[in-house]
């Protein structure tokens, strides 16, 4: 079958790989169509690593997938041949502590897909768990169902959240995660959320949607904007979805006194944690590393006339021109949400 194989830094390229065979006990083996391109696939592309993460062998790469399934192993009862489906990337070990305390999306042992050395979805076909594998619904395009993934962790963050009906909601940072993590909030419960950005072209793709205000990052302070709408008082959850240090300079007294914090996006290196101002406001801080427990709802809720994903697709490009999708993402254009390649 062909892949997309990443050998080393700055080599890549559609080859001819060997077919994953037929599917073990609880496994289904699926036909890829769309897969999405994330920021993490073309870091293995330019950098050959991510922290601790080093491209030491050929790797298949992506892990926002959705598409048909061919074929199911013994036991599977759920999913059948010809259903469309969205796969969850991460297969923890069942047996794991982290797994029975229900944090699996921090077990150690995790297999993840495009992580090294695991292969990612950017093949013909793939084996994947059918505990780990979800029903597109039929009102939802293979697109929408590869942005299922990037919109986990946008649903991941306003779970941790813990977002009351009501709360208003700053986000910072409007690219891919930022966006869903928006859009997750707001259908969470929050009345308002906010979200700002350098680029106002990003944040014109958020027009029109009741609920959400954009600010422009270069022209307003998204604290002071906030606290003009709400009579002083602030946001009761801030959302940081940048990973960029300087975000963190004014981020601990963003929120309403008694408010949260949710750290979605992750810095290069280490950032100022300015300790006595969370403390005197009371500000509480919550951390999300990927997700757990949140694929159905995702789809679910995307399913839903709540969340409309399929604004966001910016970009689609033919398997053969994969090479080509990653040079646009390295384009940064500002328009741009999500680059996805269909096989």
């Amino acid at each position: 079958m062909r892949a997309l194989v990443l050998h080393e830094k700055s080599r890549m390229s559609i080859e001819e790989v060997e077919a994953p065979g037929a599917p073990g006990p609880g496994q289904v083996r699926i036909a890829m169509h769309t897969v999405g391109i994330c920021a993490s696939d073309v870091h293995y592309w330019t950098d050959g690593k991510i922290g601790p993460f080093v491209v030491e062998a050929p790797m298949i790469l992506g892990h926002e997938g959705a598409g048909t399934v061919l074929e199911v192993g013994e036991g599977v009862t759920d999913l059948a041949v010809g259903d469309r489906v969205v796969m969850e990337p991460g297969v923890p070990d069942p047996t794991s502590r982290a797994v029975k305390e229900g944090n699996y999306n921090v077990d150690p042992g995790v297999e993840f897909w495009a992580t090294p050395p695991v292969h990612g979805c950017l093949a013909d076909e793939v084996l994947h768990p059918a505990a780990y594998t979800y029903k597109l619904p039929e009102s939802m395009s293979f697109a929408e169902g590869a942005l299922i993934e990037p919109f986990a962790v946008g649903m991941f963050a306003a779970t941790k959240a813990e977002i009351s009906p009501g709360d208003v909601a700053a986000v910072v940072g409007a690219g891919t995660i930022g966006i869903m993590t928006a859009l997750a909030a707001l259908a969470g419960g929050a009345s308002t959320v906010f979200i700002s950005d350098v680029l106002p072209e990003k944040l014109a793709l958020l027009d029109g949607i009741d609920g959400i205000v954009t600010v422009d990052a270069t022209q307003q302070d998204l604290g002071e904007t906030v606290r003009d709408a709400t009579g002083g008082w602030g946001p009761q959850v801030v959302f940081e979805a940048t990973g960029a240090a300087p975000a963190y300079k004014a981020l601990w007294s963003l929120p309403a006194p008694g408010g949260r914090i949710v750290l979605v996006g992750m810095p290069v290196d280490p950032v100022p944690f300015d300790i006595a101002t969370a403390q005197s406001r009371g500000v509480s801080l919550e951390t999300v590393f990927r997700y757990a427990n949140v694929h159905q709802k995702a789809i679910d809720l995307a399913a839903s006339e709540a969340v409309d994903l399929s604004p966001f697709v910016s970009e689609t490009f033919a398997f053969d021109d994969s090479v080509a999708a990653f040079e646009r993402f390295l384009e940064g254009r500002p328009t741009d949400v999500k680059i996805q390649i269909t096989l």
